[in-house]
Formats: structure tokens, sequence, C-alpha cells
């Protein structure tokens, strides 16, 4: 595992094979640690490509980061700045979920880092935008409400990135409360649903102006957060994306979670290496 500063935080990354660079983001507030992340990684170095691995902002070992219009921009502000800072170059962006948001803003907001985008579980709906405000925000929201910044620190959602990186609990128990409480009731806000806006923190008008290779992969009729219809509305909205069928079956993502809620398996993105041909295959046409 290697680190470095970005804009005065601390991003952990690793880096596997050589060739042309593909990075890897997940989604949630799982870290690069999780099943499957690795996995892909090695798939696709051995295909000749320079995967990426890495920690956003409030994942794993990386540092917490409070600041921002959303979260999902301060993580692709600080994909950008990994990026630039490994040197790499043009770098295709891949991601899964709230990974697929930070892609495509890193993307929309910096097209020189970006030769191209995959995206796959876009999160759509009302259901699906609402309960993000509730995953990313509302717990921290009310515990800080309570009990200030102590309360907090000893959420569980804080306890992996604070045991990865004990400088965490410092940055957390040093954070105003004031102010944290309205980055908190602002990083929520942006995922309320408004018309021409298909992911939240881009306008549908921005999709529209996207000049790269982009494939959409399509989300299964059962899952009710990353919905169907969001994955064809967003390929749709940007000129010449592909929107392309998943190597797996229709249940993929509400399975893990089953097994996730039961406390079995190996996790919501242990299967994302049988996406390697389909990536290396993208990478290959662009």
């Amino acid at each position: 595992m290697a680190t470095t500063m970005i804009d005065g935080r601390q991003v952990s990354y690793e880096v596997f094979g050589e060739g042309r660079p593909i990075i890897i983001t997940p989604g949630g507030r799982f870290s690069k640690d999780t099943p499957g992340i690795r996995p892909l990684a090695e798939e696709l170095a051995a295909a000749g490509y320079t995967a990426i691995i890495w920690d956003r902002p409030n994942t794993g070992a990386s540092d917490v980061n409070f600041t921002g219009e959303n979260e999902s921009e301060t993580q692709a502000e600080a994909l950008v700045g990994l990026l630039r800072a490994l040197d790499v170059g043009p770098t295709i962006l891949m991601g899964g979920s709230g990974g697929a948001r930070v892609s495509l803003l890193a993307a929309a907001h910096h097209p020189d880092v970006a030769a191209g985008l995959i995206m796959l579980n876009i999160t759509g709906g009302v259901y699906g935008l609402l309960g993000l405000a509730q995953v990313y925000g509302a717990g921290s929201f009310g515990a800080a409400w309570e009990g200030g910044m102590e309360a907090v620190a000893a959420l569980p959602e804080w306890a992996e990135v604070q045991a990865k990186n004990p400088r965490n609990t410092e940055l957390i128990l040093s954070q105003d409360r004031a102010e944290f409480l309205a980055t908190m009731e602002r990083w929520m806000q942006v995922y309320c649903p408004v018309a021409g806006s298909i992911v939240p923190g881009i306008t549908d008008a921005e999709l529209g102006k996207l000049e790269l290779p982009v494939m959409v992969f399509r989300s299964g009729a059962s899952d009710p957060h990353h919905r169907r219809e969001t994955s064809e509305a967003a390929a749709a909205a940007i000129p010449g994306a592909a929107l392309v069928e998943p190597p797996w079956g229709d249940t993929e993502w509400v399975d893990r979670v089953a097994e996730a809620m039961a406390g079995s398996g190996d996790g919501l993105f242990k299967n994302w290496p049988q996406l390697a041909p389909q990536l290396v295959e993208f990478a290959r046409s662009i």
C-alpha cells in the first residue's frame, strides 16, 4: 500500500501491472480491500494494463474529508489529484454505484485525466436517491446533533477509517459541530431528486457535453437502488455511450445485499472480476 498527499489529505492506493492505466472505484464507503476489487485489478494487470485501486476520502486508510459541495465531488477531486500525482496520463475511469458518480464527475469536470468512462450500478429513482441521504449523511447528522463529534466518531460507519488510519479519529473530533451539521445537510441535499438530473451532482445537460468513450452496464430490473431505467437514461444522455449487459443475472445486486444482511457471502463486489473481459474489450476499442 502506498499513500500520497492530495490537497493536504492522505490518500491510500495500490498499483498493479504496466500498460494503459485503469482506475477502479467501488461504491458505498467500501475500501479497496473489499472482496472483488483487488482481484479485478489483478485480472486487468494480467491483461497488460496498469490497474489502480484506491481508498476515497472517508473510506479505508485515506483521510476523512468533510469539505466540498457534496461527498462525491470531494472524492472526484481526490481521484483527479491522485491521477495527476501518479503522472499516468489520461486514464480509463471505472466505477460502480457511488464509484460511478465519482468517476463521472471526475471525467466531466477534468476531461484531461479521462481516456474513457465505465459505469455500473448507477443509483437513481426517488427511493434509491433518498436512501443515499440516509446512508451517507443522516446517521452522522443525528449523532452530531445529539452528542457532538464524539458521538460521530463512535458510529460504526466510521470505525474502519479510524482502525486503518488513526489520524482520522482526531480529524473527526476536530470538526466544528455546527459546520459539520451544515456539511451533512448540504451533502444530503444533493440526493434530493430534481428534474433534469439523472445522476446526483451533475445535470443532464452536462452529460450531453461529455466527449469521451463511455460504457454503461445495464442495471438489473430487480434492483430498487440502481434502477434499470437510470442506467438506460444515463447512457441515452451521453453522446455515443454504449449500453451493455453485465456478465451476471438480473438479481446480482439484490442477491449480494441479501447475503450482506444475513452476514454471509463475500461482499457486494465479489463478482467484479467477471467484468474484466468486457473492460479489456472496451479499453482496446478506444
